[in-house]
């Protein structure tokens, strides 16, 4: 039977719930990190994850309805968060879309949910699932923890490429070298928020097993990239000897 576990305890299973799902394993990731990937390639997956991400401050906006009031911290970084995604200088949607017109395609194709796949439209229902029906600190910690948390480590592999090999600009990979710095910030004050609020052994097991479902959906999500875009072109095993 699970007992209640202490901060340490807890952060400790949390990672370990998201690390043995990563999204750098999927082979959409590898491909990218290694430069396998064409900037047609890059163009299909912003069109995808344009409908993913796009609607971050909105799953956001039904979990902070939901946050009990004397959670003020919990409100605030929510209220933050959304304020950065949509107000705060660049939007990060108008970045993403910069990036994707230098991979060749355009802001109508990004902007068009008829170009996002099946597994996209998935993670999407599902982010908004959570956020409408869950605990808001389970909600908390499938979006900030399971999703949010991941990005840097996934970034900081793709990020450099992006330049050194494809030419990329500063400013037309500036969505990724931002969300390296904020989406660590928020990941880690997600943290502290389920480690502070989730403080019954039921609450700890919901937000263990939403951070592992989180952590798959976005695995799948990014594996159906390279089904749906790549794998005609890029074999497994070829990804495998560049792993």
């Amino acid at each position: 039977m699970a007992t209640l576990m202490n901060q340490d305890e807890f952060r400790t299973a949390l990672e370990l719930a998201i690390k043995g799902n990563s999204a750098n394993k999927a082979p959409f990731s590898v491909a990218w990190a290694t430069g396998k990937l064409s900037r047609a390639h890059m163009a299909r997956w912003a069109e995808n994850h344009y409908h993913y991400v796009g609607p971050f401050a909105d799953y956001l906006a039904y979990v902070y309805a939901r946050m009990p009031d004397n959670f003020t911290e919990a409100k605030d970084f929510l209220l933050a968060n959304m304020y950065e995604e949509e107000i705060g200088g660049d939007r990060h949607t108008d970045l993403l879309i910069r990036f994707a017109e230098a991979c060749g395609t355009t802001r109508e194709r990004v902007e068009s949910p008829d170009n996002m796949s099946p597994t996209t439209r998935a993670l999407q229902s599902w982010c908004y699932c959570v956020a409408m029906r869950e605990d808001p600190i389970v909600a908390v910690a499938g979006l900030v923890v399971g999703l949010e948390s991941q990005v840097p480590s996934i970034y900081r592999k793709q990020s450099p490429i992006l330049k050194d090999k494809y030419g990329f600009t500063d400013e037309e990979a500036e969505f990724f070298d931002l969300h390296i710095v904020s989406d660590e910030i928020h990941g880690e004050r997600g943290y502290q928020i389920v480690l502070e609020h989730a403080n019954t052994v039921e609450l700890q097991q919901k937000c263990l097993h939403i951070c592992e479902i989180g952590a798959k959906m976005r695995y799948l999500y990014t594996t159906a990239l390279y089904n749906d875009y790549v794998k005609d072109e890029i074999s497994l095993e070829e990804l495998e000897m560049a792993a």
